[in-house]
Parts: C-alpha cells; structure tokens; sequence
C-alpha cells in the first residue's frame, strides 16, 4: 500500500509542472549579464542524485527492512535539437551505488544452487540482510526546458532511459553466529535498463527511475513464487553547469 502511495504522489507532482512554469515570470532575477550571453549555449551538465529504493515485483511478503537507498552521479552532454535550444538530447556516464534492506534472504545449498528465501524475523531473528550494487552507467535523455541564454534558473522536465551493467554487487545475511555473503549469483543478469523522468527548477529537481528488466532470471522462492526483483528509485536529482 505504502508503495501505490508514493506512486501517486509522485504522479500528482508531474501534473502539477505546467501549472508551475505558466506561473514563473518571464524574467528571472538571476540573469548573466549582456556581455556574457551565448546564443549557442548548451547545458552541458554533472549531476548528482540521492533516491530512496523500492522493490518491486517480488513475492507479496517480502518487505523494505532497514536502510533502502542509492547514490548516482556522472556528466551529460547536450545537444540541443532546436534554434532556440530549449528542446535537447543528451547523452552522458555515470556511476550508481545502491543498496536494498528487505527480508529476501539469497544464498545456496550444499550442491551450490541458490536460495531465495522469506524470512520472517518472527521464526528466524536477524541483524540484517542487504542485496547491494555498483552499475556503471548510460542515461540518454529528451530534454524540455525553458532556458535562455539570459538566464541562469529555468523549469525543465527530462525523460529517457539509462543503460546499466552492474559490475559489483553483493547480497549479506547477518544474524547472531551466522554471517552468510553471495557475490556470484548464477541467476543474476548484469545488464539493466530503466526509465527515468526529472523535473523542478534550477538546481534542486524531482527524480524518478523505474527498472524495466529484472536483477533476477528464472529466479524463485520455494512456494514457487517468481522473484523478478525490480526497483523503483524515488528521489531528488542535482544538476551542475
């Protein structure tokens, strides 16, 4: 529930941009002098990023526990597509460390097969168990913004995808007199592709970004129920000159 929740607030935020930027003034107060203008200006930029992790497409009792969240930064080029340069396409590099706290333990058996396994900390008390990543990154973005080359703050809305390959990742069980560490995980698909959409003004902006494939292939619990471990990241994204 708490899940469809954050969906729909972050879903009323979207909406509420074209109301935003008809109601921003036409001259900002922040504008780089005459001398100084660029008619070819590009917004050229490094950013950072702060989520916080949800998992999604796992069996119904797995659950967020603990710390859940993720860093990302890296440089984008800009290539405006049009005269007045506020319709763009971008193409950058970046690094993303993440990490999830939920209750899915992930380990193997005596003959060295994994085991996805629901632990009820009710029956089976724990420290904590963490399933964490390090992705190198290529985000593509279409850009919209209303940026001139006056101007240093502007509404802009940037949707696109980002291609991953995670290239370290580890999943950690701790509880008392057990420390159980999975870093070669047979079902495991290194490559990822996700969504992503940010929007605000200036430097502070809404971030979202939806995995569409999954950590897992033909991964289950024994119940039988699939583990198409996907995460929806929620978050605030920085954006540099």
């Amino acid at each position: 529930m708490q899940k469809y929740k954050l969906i729909w607030l972050l879903s009323t935020l979207f909406l509420l941009v074209p109301f935003f930027c008809s109601a921003q003034e036409e001259e900002d107060e922040d504008v780089i002098p005459i001398a100084e203008r660029d008619s070819l200006y590009r917004e050229d930029q490094f950013y950072f990023s702060a989520t916080y992790n949800l998992i999604l497409n796992v069996p119904s009792n797995v659950n967020l526990r603990g710390l859940s969240g993720g860093i990302n930064f890296g440089y984008l080029r800009d290539m405006p597509l049009n005269q007045r340069r506020n319709v763009a396409l971008a193409v950058g590099a970046g690094v993303s460390f993440n990490r999830y706290g939920q209750n899915l333990f992930i380990g193997e058996d005596q003959n060295e097969n994994t085991i996805f396994q629901v632990v009820d900390e009710n029956e089976i008390p724990y420290d904590f168990n963490r399933f964490s990543t390090a992705t190198v990154e290529m985000p593509i973005e279409f850009r919209w913004r209303t940026s001139t080359s006056k101007s240093f703050k502007f509404w802009r809305i940037y949707g696109g995808i980002k291609l991953g390959y995670t290239y370290w990742y580890k999943a950690r069980f701790m509880q008392p007199g057990n420390d159980v560490v999975q870093t070669d995980i047979p079902e495991f698909n290194p490559f990822h592709i996700g969504a992503t959409l940010s929007f605000g003004y200036s430097t502070f902006n809404i971030r979202a970004y939806y995995q569409i494939t999954p950590f897992f292939e033909d991964a289950q619990v024994a119940s039988g129920a699939s583990v198409a471990f996907r995460t929806l990241r929620l978050g605030i994204i920085f954006y540099i000159l």
